[in-house]
């Protein structure tokens, strides 16, 4: 790090505050929400792995282990020290905010990264604004304050990119290595980190190829030129290597069971009669190689090309919607996000061109074909590389203009969309799952958007025992969409989804007479292509008004009978 020594005490100073107060935000807002869908499976599995050294459940779950390894550590160390195994099932509200402490480090590693970066590609100012923009961004907070995978990822994504970048022209140590190690770590976070490392290597090898050509005095050469670039041998050389070191450490990481594959098996006994059959039966039962690594990736895969029931802006799909991606962002990112390109466009659009804009470009381009699509939480890495890309390009902006008018603009503009942000984090705490742009209706109509790890994905349990709480309704019913096992310990009364008893008039017989708590993603989202029955209650229930609602749950008074007339009037939430 290059400077005075003031300005480097200044660099740490700030990124000191800015760690320290995002986390202050995410644990903050960690104790005041309930269990996501995911976090109770990665704390029964990740405590399971640390007790018997086998991950085989993430893995037969598509999910690869570093995440749950790293959040479920302390509470291994705890239960060993205190002599006492916890329960999940039991022990949900006192080990969850534990667990969730063990995103931290990758939140932290995604803000050093995210410094170092922005500071490679625009100065000293990049990094900080940097910094700055994603310590206050609402998603990232949110999942930041989880015990799920989505930081881990978009931290060693960043940190990938970083090294795989300045490592281009040095020594075998820092132009495969360092790179191997970063990309073992975006696999065993996530197994999409498989192909968002691959083009992000490659966005930054197209970007770097035609920088230096810019750099030697050369004309830009044409985009065909340039991607001709990317099979010269020097580079698949290059690439090859961090895949497969990368790759080998991942499947050590993650062990195996040396049994076979019982689906594999399966699948060999129904092939055809003949050689083949017999031959794909013997392997499958001879293959001891099961489970590993490869096991989750290939379910993850197989996931993306099944494709997953969808809800936005009203529009329920099947499988996918190929324009979900480009518009959840629109809905779900803040505005000073959005604006910063065209506020950089209409200045300078060269400064745009840095590596962190160009894998921004290819990442967007890759989620029209992926057809999982339950969350911005999917593409994380693709808002952190976005962010550092554009503070950078606004900071380049300045340092190119020539005109004086034009740097106070650009400085005043950077510094009311950096307030803008910050008022956005601090007000929609402690449900940053929930955060809608204004340009969309707002955190409070964010439901009629997006659903799912978008909204609802199961964390207001904790606000409704509190509203019930408050207002003494102890004939409290709830329908949800979660795995919140500390409901079992509430004074309420559960409903499940696929075995809802309605009447004639679309409303459930137990709940007749009672106050009955809905979640936003039963009302507003795709369940109804898992359960069909589903949707005539959600139809009456949209059509009723609440008495009252949370950030998640709608709340009704039922009437007590079928043939009663109709206590609320018409006109939905």
């Amino acid at each position: 790090m290059k400077g005075s020594w003031k300005e480097r005490l200044f660099d740490v100073g700030w990124l000191a505050l800015w760690v320290v107060a995002s986390s202050i935000w995410c644990v903050s807002a960690s104790t005041r929400l309930g269990a996501t869908f995911d976090e109770p499976t990665y704390l029964q599995h990740g405590l399971q792995g640390w007790r018997t050294g086998s991950y085989k459940p993430l893995i037969d779950l598509g999910t690869m282990p570093l995440p749950a390894v790293v959040q479920t550590l302390p509470l291994y160390l705890w239960e060993r020290q205190s002599g006492q195994p916890f329960e999940v099932a039991r022990d949900l509200d006192r080990i969850l905010p534990v667990a969730r402490i063990g995103t931290l480090p990758f939140w932290w590693i995604l803000l050093v990264y995210a410094w170092l970066s922005a500071r490679h590609i625009g100065g000293p100012w990049a990094g900080r604004l940097a910094v700055l923009f994603l310590a206050c961004e609402p998603n990232l907070l949110a999942h930041a304050g989880l015990a799920t995978t989505d930081i881990a990822v978009s931290g060693s994504f960043l940190a990938l990119l970083y090294h795989f970048r300045m490592g281009r022209d040095c020594s075998w140590a820092k132009r495969i290595l360092l790179p191997a190690i970063w990309f073992a770590l975006v696999v065993l976070s996530k197994a999409s980190g498989l192909v968002f490392g691959l083009l992000g290597m490659l966005a930054i090898e197209l970007e770097y190829r035609r920088s230096l050509a810019r750099v030697e005095g050369v004309a830009t050469p044409r985009w065909r030129d340039s991607l001709r670039q990317l099979f010269q041998k020097p580079f698949r050389r290059d690439l090859g290597q961090v895949f497969w070191l990368g790759l080998l450490g991942v499947f050590c990481f993650c062990g195996s069971e040396w049994q076979c594959s019982p689906s594999f098996v399966e699948w060999g006994h129904k092939l055809p009669e003949g050689p083949g059959r017999t031959a794909m039966v013997w392997l499958a039962e001879h293959l001891c190689i099961f489970s590993n690594a490869g096991v989750a990736l290939v379910r993850q895969i197989r996931h993306n090309i099944q494709g997953h029931g969808v809800f936005i802006l009203g529009h329920v799909a099947k499988r996918a919607i190929w324009y979900y991606f480009p518009l959840m962002l629109s809905i779900k990112c803040p505005l000073p996000l959005l604006s910063l390109p065209v506020i950089v466009a209409m200045i300078s659009r060269r400064a745009l061109r840095n590596w962190a804009c160009a894998v921004t470009f290819v990442l967007l381009a890759f989620t029209l074909v992926c057809r999982v699509q339950t969350g911005i939480r999917l593409v994380l890495p693709l808002v952190v590389v976005a962010v550092v890309g554009l503070t950078s390009a606004l900071v380049v902006a300045w340092q190119q203009a020539d005109r004086r008018q034009v740097r106070i603009w650009l400085a005043g503009s950077g510094s009311v969309l950096a307030g803008w942000l910050l008022w956005s984090s601090l007000s929609v705490w402690p449900h940053g799952l929930c955060y809608t742009n204004e340009m969309w209706g707002g955190t409070q109509n964010g439901y009629r958007c997006l659903s799912d790890s978008n909204y609802d994905w199961g964390q207001g349990l904790k606000e409704l025992a509190q509203w019930q709480k408050s207002h003494r309704a102890n004939d409290l019913d709830v329908i949800y969409y979660g795995t919140d096992t500390t409901l079992a310990k509430l004074p309420m009364h559960p409903l499940v989804v696929s075995s809802l008893r309605l009447g004639s008039d679309k409303l459930p017989d137990a709940s007749r007479g009672r106050t009955l708590a809905v979640g936003a993603t039963i009302l507003y989202g795709s369940l109804s292509e898992i359960f069909p029955e589903l949707e005539p209650f959600s139809q009456k229930m949209r059509a009723m008004r609440p008495i009252d609602r949370t950030s998640t749950f709608f709340i009704y008074r039922l009437p007590a009978n079928e043939h009663a007339e109709e206590a609320n009037a018409a006109g939905g939430p």
